[in-house]
């Protein structure tokens, strides 16, 4: 197998899992947060910036890729990794999600995909056998099954159908994966917010012995108490010693109750987006660059943080950047952000290590402004 993984310590507290994914380019420790490079680049971050916040793995876009610069151009690169120059993991997701998310733009059937772009809205098809073969030649350690994603709210004949259409594709996929030896297809459980189909799909996926596992279908919209209570059905019906997957989920609170119920990898565009738009993630909450308040704020966006933006900057000047328009203000909060999110994952670990993630949240969550 391309990948394997090491289930090191459960915490006793929760269940939460502490382990390693050995990968061909390198080891990632879990659980972990995945910045996402859309378009091969994690926006306005390069790789070295990257390796200083410790970033152990990134996502990019088949979808985005396939349309610019190309699938074959990449492969001509000689992969991802050289066409971007990094050199530790990359997972790439199939490109299901953004297909769908298009709506009217898309006509799904048995076969596959029918879509039109949304850079210059001209026709394209995508099947599963189409997704790995991009897939295969972008490169990544890990790459997704093409699947589809139901919407929320769904009704139960629709996801059921959806999540059996998913089944028959994941079976293609697996048919399709050339690259079995240095890139590890994971399956995705479907089944939207049905617990029973739920189950359904997780045994018709993991009865195909995927080296890892991906939950899809979540944070579409639903309410995070029913998240929580789908992904609490659904993380013990997956198989212990393998990776799980819990697909576009980045805010603090949902970081630490995913882990609670013992989800292994994130993935979100939340920290890099939401810093285009000038809002910090702290210690003590978001901090809303733009308002008045920190006009002549000459303290860092989290005193608590010690990156690069904490160290040399203030809020005022920041706040100035962004009124001003200059790119320096989302490279700064950006940097913020991402390794606010990466620092919270190692501290999620020392907790699991020390059986005391329950108490870690509680401390997190006060000091946060959630509530319990």
């Amino acid at each position: 197998m391309a990948i394997k993984y090491e289930l090191i310590k459960e915490c006793k507290q929760t269940g939460a899992r502490l382990g390693k994914i050995y990968t061909p380019h390198g080891t990632i420790e879990t659980p972990i947060f995945m910045p996402v490079g859309t378009q091969a680049t994690v926006k306005s971050m390069t790789p070295e910036e990257l390796k200083e916040i410790n970033a152990q793995i990134i996502l990019s876009n088949t979808y985005h890729l396939y349309l610019r610069p190309g699938y074959e151009l990449v492969d001509k690169a000689g992969g991802l990794h050289k066409f971007m120059n990094w050199d530790r993991p990359i997972l790439t997701d199939s490109g299901g999600f953004q297909v769908f998310s298009l709506g009217k733009l898309r006509k799904i059937t048995e076969e596959g995909v029918e879509f039109r772009s949304h850079l210059d809205g001209s026709k394209h098809f995508i099947s599963p056998e189409k997704a790995i073969e991009i897939e295969n030649a972008l490169g990544a350690d890990i790459i997704m099954a093409f699947d589809e994603c139901a919407p929320y709210p769904a009704d139960k004949e629709y996801v059921k159908n959806s999540l059996e259409r998913t089944t028959r594709w994941a079976k293609r996929c697996k048919n399709a994966h050339k690259k079995k030896d240095s890139q590890a297809l994971f399956g995705i459980i479907q089944g939207g917010m049905y617990k029973d189909l739920r189950k359904q799909s997780a045994y018709e996926i993991i009865e195909m012995d995927f080296p890892g596992y991906a939950v899809g279908g979540l944070s579409v919209g639903e309410p995070k108490p029913l998240m929580y209570e789908i992904l609490e059905y659904t993380t013990p019906l997956m198989p212990k010693d393998k990776p799980r997957y819990l697909m576009g989920v980045g805010t603090p609170d949902c970081l630490i109750e995913g882990v609670i119920r013992g989800i292994d990898m994130f993935d979100c565009v939340l920290p890099t987006r939401i810093a285009r738009n000038g809002t910090a993630l702290t210690s003590r909450g978001k901090v809303v660059i733009k308002q008045a308040k920190y006009y002549d704020d000459f303290t860092p966006l989290d005193p608590e943080c010690d990156c690069y933006t904490c160290k040399n900057y203030s809020r005022a000047y920041i706040r100035h950047l962004f009124k001003a328009n200059e790119i320096l203000s989302a490279r700064l909060i950006t940097y913020h952000n991402l390794y606010f999110l990466l620092k919270l994952m190692e501290k999620i670990r020392e907790a699991i290590k020390n059986d005391r993630l329950l108490d870690f949240r509680k401390e997190f969550f006060e000091k946060y402004g959630y509530e319990l």
